[in-house]
């Protein structure tokens, strides 16, 4: 949704990719629609007559673990995906997945690899595999942290999808979408947004993108007593947008990561100590939020 010329030049590639692809990376922060991408480019392949299979990274080991008993290779993939071998298996946040999980998801993709034997099975497999991360998985390979061949087999194509702060002609366009749907949902609904409420929503910068924009304007609409939202319906856009107060460290430089901690603890304190919605308001992983918690933001902060 959208008619940015970020959102243009996607729709292009994906059109593009859909009916060829094999594995596909499909990165970006959370909340900006990779599993819309991932189904998108399903509905367009060859596989599209088979099933559509969403699996988070840190729960395929089992599976991977029984791909490795020496079972044929049809069966492997059927094993991965509880279903049968047509389709398209979705890796969901492929960045948290365990290097020794890695190591075997690789062992496994190897396996399926199409091959010039005219009556090899593989050749005649449909599986493809779209992987989505919220992380930069180049940084990760640089630190040891995700399998560099892993990541080649993966990032054969690379799609990254734009923040929502970073096309926001696209923000009344996505608002009248979800408005429109609302009524169907709910019973009720808006029809109007005043223009005070669309400098507002647009002064946001929306950590949690196009999940964030639906979450809050469902929310508008369930305080709205009319057909008209307010700027008074959003209030916490008002309180995000407010001129910010002095710091109490002005005069004194500080450093990079005492900025960054104190941002971190500031998101948690917010989010009252939860740490999975931190992390999807920080627009990182979970498994980035513990790595900086265990690297010096004490929770006890939070107390």
């Amino acid at each position: 949704m959208g008619s940015s010329t970020a959102m243009k030049r996607l729709r292009q590639q994906v059109r593009r990719i859909g009916p060829h692809f094999r594995t596909v990376l499909v990165s970006g922060e959370a909340g900006t629609g990779k599993e819309l991408v991932a189904r998108a480019l399903h509905r367009m392949s060859p596989a599209s007559d088979g099933p559509f299979v969403v699996c988070h990274a840190t729960t395929i080991e089992e599976a991977l673990a029984e791909c490795e008993e020496g079972a044929r290779a049809a069966d492997h993939v059927g094993r991965l995906m509880k279903r049968p071998v047509r389709g398209t298996l979705f890796l969901h946040h492929i960045s948290d997945m365990p290097l020794k999980v890695q190591d075997r998801l690789l062992r496994v993709l190897m396996r399926y690899e199409p091959t010039q034997s005219r009556g090899n099975v593989l050749q005649r497999m449909e599986l493809r595999i779209i992987a989505s991360t919220e992380e930069d998985l180049r940084i990760l390979v640089s630190t040891g942290r995700f399998n560099q061949e892993l990541y080649q087999r993966l990032a054969t194509v690379d799609i990254s999808l734009p923040p929502l702060r970073e096309r926001m002609e696209d923000l009344p366009e996505l608002a009248r979408y979800f408005l429109e749907g609302f009524p169907q949902l709910y019973g009720r609904g808006v029809c109007e947004i005043t223009d005070e409420a669309m400098e507002l929503m647009q002064g946001y910068p929306w950590p949690e993108n196009v999940r964030e924009l639906e979450s809050v304007l469902r929310n508008a609409m369930l305080r709205s007593e009319g057909k008209v939202l307010e700027a008074r319906h959003l209030p916490l856009l008002a309180k995000t947008n407010e001129p910010a107060q002095p710091a109490t460290n002005a005069g004194r430089s500080m450093r990079l990561q005492d900025v960054v901690e104190q941002h971190v603890l500031r998101v948690l304190k917010d989010c009252a100590g939860n740490k999975l919605r931190a992390s999807e308001v920080l627009g990182i992983s979970r498994s980035t939020l513990y790595r900086m918690l265990d690297a010096g933001v004490s929770a006890d902060s939070l107390r």
